[in-house]
Order: C-alpha cells, then sequence, then structure tokens
C-alpha cells in the first residue's frame, strides 16, 4: 500500500491567520487568567502583572466568601439575566422569523423595506443605549409623548427607567436592535429550503400554517439552535445598552435593570477588586464553555442530519 506524503503547504497558508489569531485571542486570555491569580487591587495596581500572587484565592473569595463585594447583588443580577436572555431570545427569534417569512413575498419595494428594516442593526450597540434612554424618559422623552400626549392609552406618564419597568426598558432595545440580524439569517435560510414539500403539500390542501409547522421549522431546525445558541451566548454577556443607558462604570440600574456583566464589572472598579474581577470574568467564561459544550452534544444529531 502506497504511504501517502504529507503536504506541509496547507499548514503553512494558514499560519499567520493561526498565528494572528494567538495574539489577538490568546494572549489576552492568558494575561487575564494570570491576573485572576494576583492580589490585583489599589494597592497593588502599579506592579500590575508583578502583585502579589496568591493563587485560587481569589476564585474562593468569589464563590465561597459570603462577605465578598463582588457578591452583593450577584443573586438579584443572576436573576434579570436569566430572565432577560429568557426574554429577548425568544423575542428576537421569533419577530426575526417572522419578518423573514413576510419579506419571502413579492411586493414593490422589498427590497428597500429590507434594507430600511436593517438600520435598528447597523446602529451600536451604545448608540442605541443612549437613544433609548432619552426615549424612555419619563417627562422629555418621546415614549411617554406618544403613549400620553398623542394615544392617549394612559393617563399618568409612568417611569421607565425606575422600578420594574426598567427591565422592559432594556429588553425592549435589544430586541430592537437584534432581530433584524436574524431576519436576514432566517431569510437566506428559507431561500435556501427545496420548493417539492410544500408544493406537495399545496396539492394536497394543507394550509400554510400546517406548512409552517410541519415543514418550515423542521427545516429550519439546525439554524434555528445555531441561532439561538448564539443569542443565549450574547444576551448573557449584554452589558454596552444598560451601562450607557443608566450611567457607564459606577452607574446602578436598579433592582429590575442589573445584569450580571455590568454588576461585576462596577463592582470591580468600585472597590478595585481587580484580580477578584478577573477571576469572575473566567468563571463566567468556564460555565459559558461548558453550555456550548452540552449543547452542541445534545442537538450533535441535528446539526450533523442536516448537514
Amino acid at each position: 500500500m502506497k504511504r501517502r506524503r504529507f503536504d506541509a503547504f496547507p499548514y503553512l497558508l494558514l499560519l499567520p491567520a493561526l498565528l494572528m489569531m494567538a495574539a489577538v485571542n490568546g494572549l489576552p486570555i492568558v494575561q487575564g487568567f494570570w491576573m485572576s491569580l494576583l492580589k490585583l487591587n489599589q494597592f497593588t495596581l502599579g506592579q500590575y502583572l508583578d502583585a502579589p500572587f496568591v493563587g485560587w484565592d481569589n476564585y474562593r473569595r468569589v464563590l465561597f466568601d459570603p462577605a465578598n463585594p463582588l457578591r452583593a447583588g450577584f443573586a438579584i443580577a443572576l436573576r434579570n439575566t436569566v430572565l432577560f436572555t429568557v426574554v429577548v431570545s425568544t423575542l428576537s427569534i421569533g419577530i426575526g422569523l417572522g419578518m423573514a417569512m413576510l419579506l419571502q413575498r413579492n411586493f414593490p419595494g422589498r427590497a428597500l423595506a429590507r434594507t430600511l428594516l436593517l438600520l435598528p442593526w447597523i446602529v451600536p450597540s451604545y448608540v442605541v443605549g443612549m437613544l433609548w434612554g432619552q426615549l424612555w424618559q419619563r417627562d422629555t422623552g418621546l415614549i411617554n409623548t406618544v403613549l400620553v400626549d398623542w394615544l392617549h392609552l394612559v393617563d399618568e406618564r409612568p417611569f421607565w427607567l425606575i422600578g420594574s419597568n426598567a427591565f422592559w426598558a432594556i429588553v425592549i432595545p435589544t430586541v430592537w436592535r437584534g432581530w433584524p440580524l436574524l431576519m436576514l439569517v432566517f431569510g437566506a435560510a428559507l431561500q435556501a429550503l427545496p420548493e417539492e414539500p410544500y408544493e406537495a403539500a399545496t396539492i394536497d390542501g394543507v394550509s400554510r400554517w400546517q406548512q409552517f409547522l410541519h415543514i418550515t421549522l423542521p427545516l429550519l431546525k439546525p439554524v434555528i439552535l445555531i441561532q439561538l445558541m448564539f443569542q443565549i451566548i450574547d444576551n448573557l454577556y449584554s452589558y454596552n445598552i444598560v451601562s450607557m443607558m443608566f450611567g457607564h462604570g459606577a452607574g446602578y440600574p436598579g433592582e429590575w435593570a442589573d445584569l450580571l456583566l455590568p454588576l461585576l464589572t462596577r463592582q470591580s472598579f468600585s472597590y478595585w477588586l481587580f484580580g477578584q474581577g478577573a477571576a469572575v470574568s473566567f468563571v463566567l467564561m468556564a460555565l459559558m464553555l461548558l453550555f456550548v459544550g452540552l449543547w452542541l452534544k445534545g442537538f450533535r444529531r441535528s446539526l450533523v442530519d442536516a448537514y
């Protein structure tokens, strides 16, 4: 049997990209992990990576020390983050899929409509936070002006950035910015679906709703699963919109709008606990890697069968 010759040329072509990825992604991860093993605070910040080595003590304090400032409000932020992720992911995928299906129909100005619907996604998330922060203002915001002065749906101007309404004040802008990209992804997936099952279903008298349930959704299942995983990851790490809407850094958004990443960032910089903050970030990264691994393992058969 003839032995196959090893060809190193393709690997040489990939080498520059691998080195760039290692420099851009690998070095910051290694540096951040080293920081999580140091006693890096306001007293040792000048030493930076030469700060006293404490090993796994930062992880112990973060996970098991009830007096640790980084754990203050953690349970509330975790509750908000879970609810926020579920609601935003569900609404974004639902609206994105629905709009993608509507845009599959031929009508005058469809290309223009598709372009205009992508505008929210083009706007940077920092700008979205500042923009919606102004729209939610009680006395001068456009939303209360529309609800109270124009449509007369409510008698008094509600507080959107205080109390339980603050939760929806961060959900709606996040969904508003996120669903256009999903519309684009689902639109491309819908165009790639075969026409034969729909033609056979139409001949058999199957309604459009039944076609959607029994043909479209099963065929789109791999795309929906992948996009749902991306949505969960993005929403668990949400930071920009909340930080710009309620104040970057030390701004406290209240009980119903505080998420994990803004909480941990605020507490780390407020108390100058940079080593422990780095430890928290690696705990979150480990949990996210575990989630992605379990997710891919659970839906591996569906993804393999689709491709």
